[in-house]
């Protein structure tokens, strides 16, 4: 068999509400069994210590806490369909998500995968209950139990499409279960695949079958191989792996729990009873399995046993055991078991042992079983090559072999052979950093709500490393996992500490928190501004060449395009802090340089414009980014201009005045040889010609109060001055192949109307006015959501906002200081995924590679609580008294599938909506439709809005609309029979729907009727 790696995993089990707390119970070989909870079941009206009839002999047992809370908005479930549910099925999503992340996997991505769903199940107690309670059977009862609805509930809500099938062999079902999901993925039928098991004990019922069977421990408790061992202990629990062909995980360089070398099933048949263990089979399911893996009993360091502590079945598993490992040379098979800290978990037994021989090949270390001190002389483990742990066993270097049984109760036996996950040595380079300079990276959180945001914030601060060690793991992994909701946080980091603060301040500071998480309403719309000539400085860009590989892969290859035409590097120039960067031969080409490295390593970052607009020689690189020009003709373009200005005779210069061109107009005209050369907005008008001419004009203009500042330039740039060059430029621009703009051009030449970029165009572009401030008022009006400035540092943006400061529109520049490096790009980077970009993440670390890291899961809201209004009561006992389970609302505290309030009426009945008359609502109408939305899925009506998305918000399905349907007709006859066509596509929120319903009963017509609709409830 191939290998399967375990890439991901979590659980809940007694006394560990998660994996690093179960591992920590192990370690200590701590006791997870108490007092069976009051909101299962009053114990002591079924105790009876001799265990008499209908009785059972404990009142203990292994209970996992808050086995009643479920966020249910988080999954997008009614309230109602949650307190239908089987909680084994809340458990379930809640474990499978959690278990995915930990797997390095934002569940989001998998949807519509051929991932499988494997769950092994013995309990259906909470049908037992509710599906005898036969006037509360509802549809969302029915749907809500059933063994297949505990897998494809996971693969509905995670949309999923590989197989999904509940298996019940008993006592084995959930290492069954295992064991189909690596046969599923040896087949090729998912490439991944979730695996698990739950059991949660509504009833006593197992507990008085174990009492009258003579199996049940008086004191709950499984004492495996102990001289002590009396019986079983009942426990729950709920534990999920993600499974996947190992050599597919070492290709994406995800981590390995441990590795399933092979496994085996088979069944006792007829043996000397149907819950009698068999030895024989037994033993042949662990030669089975030895020989699937291709592996020797003596190579199997260490056991985890089905160990039940009962006489029977501790004594039959150790000859079985006996049989394969008797003849072993040097140390004895060690051999324990989970049930002694747990009790027995039923059908997710199989899988609480999987998960602590995983963990326990993960951390090198095996804990010591519970109740092994005492050791039953009569299973005479010596003589069988076994010995007990009775101390922690440390595992040595290199490659561990263990094995895994369970066995079912009506016979079906299960065995699985695990390795330690391979080496570093086996993995690819992607789990190697190359000790980058930067160590940094954007940490990125989202959540559907801002509560859910803050609560995972404070999840992740607490569960950080310690120290100062580089975050860019940490964050890397945070980008690929803690994807796909509503609100957006990202905070750039260095380092793990300072991630650590800010994270824990975030979560203090609402006003910081609300600067570093958004709600983006609609994908963003993005523009690139370029910047001209002026903005360049020695050594610009030196800090993000230093710390991002993939600027420096563009900006070498621009420096290599250029060279031929230069005949030097320009890259070394604009790196070196040579000053001959400000000589306008070597500043425009450096210029573009720049900007197109930063366009194409944003564009490789995912970061895409829908506009651009560059300032005088900015528009090369815009061009090339539009598809206009070539990289080549650009290069040959921009170096050609450059060098041609540069061989014009000195004399020329450039003054920049606080004044509109009307009040310059008259100075203009006594001066020909002064020109207009940008108009950056309505008083930033900048002037080029003749340096006496504009001596003379800037004395002027002093005299009358007028702000000037003459600009450090070689020439007079955009003025008729530039005429000589003129004739040579259009030869070469002649050469130059342009391209149809694939992206919007916003012309500076033309004042923003986007214009044919050939060669006259280029030529026209050299002495032409610089009209920036018309094409940036072009610019904001078509709607940008983000300003992203390029080149060396930031103009434009300023510009723009001095122009008219665009409401909302952020500002984002890689380089904002001369000193810019990393952090800053990180800084960009996550303000531009708060406004709803997604970035390329694995562009952001090219060329670091972080070792991949584990982030602590999702961490779920418990202010949910959904329990049974029918508890099990004792024949002649009253039902005791339920507390109130709910932190959040009444309507949670429900019968299954029944909202407490508002209620529906008696069958025929045609009130069916219990509707709060006190409710600001505008009429009766739209008060009785936001009632029976409220009643269909059991929310408060207070939580019910006219902008509730009925699929989104609201969880609601096919069921749901039909219920929905049928209440409407009842209480609003004047709708007569609603057309299930017409009123599918008017379901898109509830405000839609009362328009809808409004035309219907004689209101206004058409799309018109839901506007006013939705304007008339919102101002109500």
């Amino acid at each position: 068999m191939k290998p399967i790696a375990i890439v991901g995993l979590d659980c809940r089990f007694p006394g560990a509400p998660d994996p690093g707390a179960y591992w920590d119970l192990l370690t200590r070989s701590a006791d997870g069994v108490r007092q069976v909870p009051e909101l299962r079941w009053r114990a002591s009206d079924f105790y009876d210590r001799a265990g008499g009839e209908g009785r059972s002999n404990t009142t203990q047992g292994g209970f996992i806490d808050d086995v009643d809370a479920f966020d249910n908005e988080f999954f997008t479930v009614s309230p109602r369909e949650a307190a239908a549910l089987d909680p084994q099925q809340r458990l379930l999503l809640q474990t499978s998500w959690r278990a995915l992340e930990d797997a390095g996997i934002s569940p989001k991505q998998l949807a519509g995968s051929n991932t499988g769903v494997f769950v092994g199940i013995m309990g259906n107690e909470w049908a037992q209950v509710h599906m005898t309670d036969y006037p509360n059977v509802t549809a969302q009862v029915g749907s809500g139990n059933g063994y297949c609805m505990t897998a494809n509930r996971v693969s509905y809500h995670l949309d999923l499409k590989g197989p999904s099938l509940a298996v019940d062999t008993a006592c084995s079902s959930s290492l069954v279960a295992v064991h189909l999901a690596c046969n599923a993925l040896l087949a090729e039928e998912c490439d991944y695949a979730l695996a698990g098991g739950v059991n949660v004990a509504v009833t006593p019922g197992l507990s008085i079958f174990y009492t009258q069977a003579g199996l049940s421990a008086p004191d709950g408790r499984c004492k495996p191989f102990s001289a002590d061992a009396d019986g079983i202990g009942r426990a729950e629990g709920v534990g999920v792996v993600v499974l996947r062909r190992l050599e597919d995980a070492i290709a994406d360089g995800q981590q390995v729990y441990a590795v399933i070398r092979g496994s085996a099933v088979n069944q006792d048949g007829r043996s000397n009873g149907i819950t009698a263990p068999n030895r024989w089979s037994q033993q042949e399911v662990l030669a089975a399995a030895y020989r699937r893996a291709g592996v020797e009993p003596a190579e199997v360091s260490f056991m985890e046993a089905h160990g039940t502590g009962t006489a029977l079945g501790d004594m039959i598993e150790v000859k079985a055991l006996g049989h394969l490992h008797a003849g072993r040379t040097g140390q004895p098979l060690a051999i324990g078991s989970v049930k002694g800290n747990l009790g027995h978990a039923e059908g997710a037994a199989g899988i609480a042992g999987l998960i602590k021989v995983a963990l326990s090949l993960h951390h090198r270390v095996v804990p010591a079983s519970r109740f092994a001190a005492k050791e039953n002389p009569k299973l005479q483990l010596a003589r069988n090559g076994l010995r007990l742990l009775k101390a922690p066993l440390r595992l040595p270097a290199g490659a561990t072999v263990a094995g895994l049984s369970s066995f079912g109760m009506g016979g079906t036996n299960v065995h699985t052979v695990l390795e330690s996950a391979p080496g570093s040595g086996a993995r690819t380079a992607a789990g190697r950093g190359r000790g980058a300079a930067h160590g940094g990276g954007v940490f990125t959180l989202t959540a559907p709500s801002p509560e859910a945001l803050r609560r995972n914030l404070l999840a992740q601060a607490g569960a950080l490393p310690r120290g100062r060690g580089p975050a860019a793991g940490l964050c890397r992994a945070s980008n690929q996992v803690k994807t796909g909701h509503r609100y957006r946080f990202a905070l750039p980091a260095r380092d793990v500490r300072e991630l650590e603060e800010g994270l824990r301040s975030a979560v203090a500071d609402g006003e910081l928190l609300a600067g570093l998480a958004e709600e983006p309403v609609a994908r963003p719309r993005i523009a690139f501004l370029f910047t001209g000539q002026g903005a360049q400085f020695e050594g610009m860009t030196a800090g993000l060449y230093r710390d991002w590989p993939l600027y420096r892969r563009f900006l070498d290859e621009a420096d290599e395009a250029l060279a031929p035409h230069l005949g030097e590097s320009i890259r070394d120039l604009v790196l070196g802090g040579d000053p001959r960067i400000h000589r306008t031969a070597f500043a425009q080409p450096a210029l573009f340089a720049v900007g197109y490295a930063q366009a194409r390593a944003l564009d490789a970052l995912g970061v895409r414009p829908d506009v651009l607009l560059g300032h005088s020689v900015g528009e090369f690189a815009a061009a090339v980014v539009a598809g206009v020009l070539g990289l080549a003709d650009a290069a040959r373009l921009i170096t050609a201009r450059g060098a041609l200005m540069q061989e014009l005779p000195a004399g020329g210069g450039m003054l920049s005045a606080r004044a509109t061109p009307q009040e310059l107009a008259e100075l203009l005209a006594a001066e020909p040889l002064v020109g207009v050369a940008a108009l950056n907005g309505p008083r930033a008008t900048v002037l080029s010609g003749d340096l006496a001419a504009l001596g003379r004009i800037a004395d002027t203009l002093a005299g009358r109060g007028t702000a000037v500042r003459r600009l450090q330039v070689s020439h007079a740039f955009h003025s008729p001055l530039m005429a000589p060059m003129l004739d040579r430029f259009a030869e070469v621009a002649r050469q130059a192949a342009t391209g149809r703009a694939t992206v919007p051009v916003l012309s500076t030449v033309t004042g923003g109307e986007p214009a044919t970029l050939d060669a006259d165009y280029w030529v026209r572009h050299v002495s032409a006015p610089v009209r920036f401030a018309e094409a940036a008022e072009r610019l904001i009006a078509s709607g940008p959501t983000h300003l992203v400035e390029i080149g060396p540092r930031p103009v434009l943006t300023s510009l723009v906002r001095r122009l008219r400061p665009p409401a909302g529109v952020r500002s984002v520049h890689l380089t904002p200081t001369e000193e810019s490096g990393g952090p800053e790009l990180d800084a960009a980077v996550a303000e531009l995924f708060r406004g709803g970009v997604d970035p390329v993440w694995e562009a952001l670390y090219e060329g670091r590679e972080p070792a991949p890291q584990r982030l602590s899961p999702y961490a779920f809201s418990t202010a949910h609580r959904y329990w049974s209004r029918n508890p099990v009561a004792a024949p002649g006992q009253a039902a005791p008294a339920r507390p109130a389970v709910s932190a959040v609302s009444a309507v949670s505290a429900v019968s299954a599938g029944v909202a407490a309030d508002p209620a529906p009426a008696p069958e025929g009945s045609a009130r069916v909506v219990d509707i709060d008359r006190s409710a600001n609502t505008p009429d009766a109408l739209a008060h009785a439709v936001l009632g029976a939305v409220a009643g269909v899925g059991g929310y408060p009506p207070e939580e019910i809005s006219v902008r509730s998305r009925l699929y989104q918000d609201l969880g609601f399905d096919s069921v749901m609309v039909m219920e929905l349907k049928s209440r409407i007709e009842a209480q609003l006859p004047a709708v007569g029979e609603l057309s299930v066509q017409e009123l599918l596509p008017r379901l898109s929120t509830v405000g839609e729907l009362v328009g809808h319903l409004r035309e219907l009963t004689g209101g206004a017509c058409g799309p018109a009727a839901v506007a006013e609709e939705q304007r008339r409830m919102t101002s109500a």
